[in-house]
């Protein structure tokens, strides 16, 4: 029986611009002017690599992504794996279109954290964090919120790479400690990939591009969780669920449990969340960060996440769900994740998903 998930926390836009289309019917990539909702910049583009979407490991780990151990050695900050040498590089955060003209996106399974935010009309962007292991290609591309902001304070000076913003997001961003990776200030980086994508759902780029322009600039970030280690208990306060079913007004989205997997497989709108490979989106973790959306000073109609203070969290990992705070005092913080104790609820080692709804907006199943 479904569950409640209950918290005490709390386009002044561009004109929308439709991207010039080739006038053939060749399935080459668009080579005219790269566009989005919200910015527009005139490049001249590369052709789409003949893969589709494949991944390649910078210092791959050792083990599985699903693995539970804890190495002795060098782990990536953003997963808690094996890694061969210490990852020094900034992390790289590119803002991914969830639309459903954008599906499949490409190399979403290679991020090591995806935070999923509620944007207009309350369907949700992804804000896709790399840092140990490489895309080609990513995207598609799209424009930066204000709700962003706060998704980059924590991770010491990252690369940021979206397709533009609103004029007053643009200038706010200057503000915040990132490096630009955006298509205005590398658009030989970018690309249009070729039917049966068509603009703004098509605006591509490879990660290990948008890190080698950035990484004298950035900054080494720190770790975003606590992992358990191998054959460490779950809390006592864990609970088994089948999964979680998450309304976000216009996207509904579940995460159910697969043992076989070691992963929470994604659905989205009634329809198995894949990427560009057919692979279906399962992380070993899912946090489930209930917090408040604001009104954003860029435009009255797009809502802001709200997430410095504190809230209730689910924690799903090891096919369980561990309730508890999440809590975030300035905006160079990471987040912590605790128990009613204080102690830090630990992750599986491996990729994490962080849904932010609002309150009520969450449900698990036994």
């Amino acid at each position: 029986m479904p569950r409640m998930l209950r918290v005490s926390a709390l386009l002044l836009a561009a004109a929308m611009i439709a991207a010039a289309c080739s006038g053939g019917s060749s399935s080459e990539p668009d080579a005219s002017a790269i566009v989005d909702d919200d910015v527009v910049s005139t490049v001249e583009v590369d052709p789409l690599p003949a893969a589709s979407s494949t991944t390649t490991l910078v210092d791959p780990p050792e083990a599985s992504t699903t693995t539970s151990t804890i190495p002795s050695g060098p782990v990536a900050q953003m997963t808690g794996l094996a890694v061969d040498a210490e990852l020094t590089h900034p992390a790289l955060v590119i803002k991914i279109d969830n639309h459903n003209n954008a599906r499949p996106q490409a190399g979403i399974n290679a991020a090591d954290i995806v935070y999923e935010e509620v944007v207009e009309g309350n369907i949700t962007r992804l804000a896709a964090v790399f840092h140990s292991t490489n895309a080609d290609p990513v995207g598609p591309v799209r424009s930066a919120r204000t709700s962003d902001f706060d998704l980059l304070t924590d991770k010491n000076t990252p690369l940021f790479a979206n397709s533009g913003g609103n004029t007053t997001t643009l200038r706010l961003l200057r503000d915040v400690d990132t490096i630009s990776v955006n298509v205005n200030a590398q658009p030989n980086l970018y690309f249009r990939a070729g039917s049966p994508r068509f603009a703004p759902h098509n605006l591509m780029s490879r990660t290990e591009d948008l890190i080698a322009a950035g990484t004298e600039a950035g900054g080494t970030p720190p770790p975003m969780f606590g992992y358990r280690a191998d054959g460490d208990a779950l809390p006592d306060s864990a609970i088994a669920i089948s999964g979680v079913d998450i309304d976000y007004g216009g996207r509904n989205v579940s995460y159910d449990w697969d043992e076989e997997a070691q992963g929470w497989k994604r659905t989205q709108d009634g329809s198995a969340h894949v990427d560009a490979d057919g692979v279906q989106v399962a992380p070993p973790n899912v946090v489930v960060q209930v917090i408040s959306y604001g009104r954003s000073p860029a435009d009255p109609t797009s809502p802001e996440a709200i997430l410095l203070g504190s809230g209730e969290v689910w924690v799903l990992t090891d096919g369980h769900l561990i309730a508890g705070t999440w809590t975030r005092n300035s905006k160079t913080d990471v987040t912590s994740y605790t128990l009613d104790d204080g102690s830090t609820i630990e992750l599986t080692p491996g990729r994490t998903w962080v849904a932010l709804p609002r309150v009520g907006q969450s449900s698990y199943r036994d």
